[in-house]
């Protein structure tokens, strides 16, 4: 099964090297330049994080995609099935899909949290 590595908020990081460079004894053209490539960085760090969520979003969709296709083999089971451990492996099957879907709902939030940090930020 694939796991997704998080990487820290785009908001976090921003905020600690703003936290930690602010302190730095710069003249004003010099605090100027860094700040404007502070600002540039979490522009750059908020659509890399953008891009990667969304990524791990349609990744999943992919493998519940794959996931459907042997679910036809449900039609093929009757009611007189011999082989009981075929309801198995299909209850396990729609587990993982459930379990795909999850991952893919919270890739989204992640998205749309994301996504709506910028206005917060803006807005302070």
């Amino acid at each position: 099964m694939t796991r997704t590595v998080k990487s820290p908020r785009r908001s976090d990081l921003s905020l600690r090297l703003h936290r930690v460079l602010s302190s730095a004894e710069l003249d004003c053209e010099c605090r100027t330049k860094l700040d404007q490539a502070l600002d540039r960085f979490s522009v750059l760090e908020a659509r890399r994080q953008l891009r990667s969520a969304l990524k791990e979003a349609r990744h999943r969709r992919d493998l519940i995609a794959d996931q459907i296709s042997y679910l036809a083999d449900i039609d093929e089971i009757t009611e007189n099935e011999t082989d009981i451990s075929v309801f198995k492996e299909l209850a396990l099957l729609f587990d993982e899909i459930a379990d795909q879907a999850d991952k893919a709902a919270d890739a989204l939030r992640e998205l749309e949290t994301l996504s709506a940090q910028p206005l917060k930020r803006n807005s302070d």
